[in-house]
């Protein structure tokens, strides 16, 4: 259920959200009396005047920031507050996904001539993420990992063509006017719904190296970067040689080296 903001005075009664003023950012007042009034999550009704209307979103931010907004807005089998502010974080996410790929004075397509490898495995991994999140209606998550790949890639040079067919692909499901104009512009005639589902590469998702803690006597103290799969002799070497880890145990005597393979090593001291 997607809730509304209400006011409410002291004894508790409600008062219609038109007959409330905001003279200051967070402090709310009843327009009439000047009685401070506590906002509260309620069901929308006619009588707290507190309805949303969708046309209204629309027409101020575009039926694909709607759309959005109510996706991002949490897990779809929860209850939420609807507050109109927060769907401008989702506006200025679809403007910087535009931006990242369309030159705003042109509108022509400004496209990075190579692909960035970084931006390259996070596209796979927000593919598999969006593709694993949207059977299980975690909308909002899915979301969340576009607009990690967005900044990323914007930070980075912008995307490729065959890049931008992919997230413009991915997009689709939560902003499909918007993608289907970046599909358009890539030069498709057809529409993208008559396109598949793109497909992570199995490779991109598994890092070359993981990072794990060193503890010392319990503490956790610094922290490497370790191949991936790397066995106990080999994370041991990389630990012990580690010019930090030096550092902490001059002068000591170590007792015991505990690894625990992808996962941490702990330095027992004399």
């Amino acid at each position: 259920m997607i809730t509304s903001y209400a006011y409410q005075r002291a004894n508790k009664t409600l008062v219609p959200v038109d007959e409330v003023s905001e003279p200051r950012e967070g402090e709310f007042v009843e327009t009439a009396t000047g009685e401070k009034l506590t906002p509260i999550v309620a069901k929308m009704s006619k009588s707290l005047k507190n309805v949303i209307n969708p046309d209204e979103i629309i027409a101020q931010f575009g039926a694909d920031t709607f759309r959005l907004y109510e996706m991002y807005m949490g897990p779809l089998d929860a209850t939420k507050p609807w507050n109109t502010k927060d769907t401008i974080g989702c506006f200025r996410f679809l403007q910087r996904a535009w931006r990242m790929a369309v030159d705003e004075q042109t509108g022509e397509l400004k496209l990075a001539a190579s692909s960035n490898a970084d931006v390259e495995k996070l596209l796979h991994r927000t593919i598999a993420k969006v593709d694993n999140d949207i059977p299980r209606l975690a909308f909002n998550t899915a979301i969340a990992a576009m607009i990690e790949f967005v900044n990323l890639a914007t930070s980075s040079g912008g995307v490729t063509k065959g890049q931008l067919e992919k997230f413009a692909l991915i997009l689709a499901p939560f902003a499909p006017h918007m993608a289907e104009e970046l599909w358009s512009k890539l030069g498709h005639a057809k529409s993208l719904s008559h396109e598949s589902f793109p497909v992570a590469d199995p490779k991109m998702l598994v890092d070359a190296e993981v990072e794990i803690p060193i503890s010392i006597q319990g503490k956790v103290k610094h922290k490497i970067m370790v191949p991936t799969g790397a066995d106990r002799a080999t994370i041991e070497a990389i630990a012990m040689g580690d010019a930090k880890v030096k550092e902490l145990i001059a002068g000591k005597t170590v007792q015991k080296v505990i690894v625990v393979p992808g996962k941490m090593v702990n330095l027992v001291l004399g």
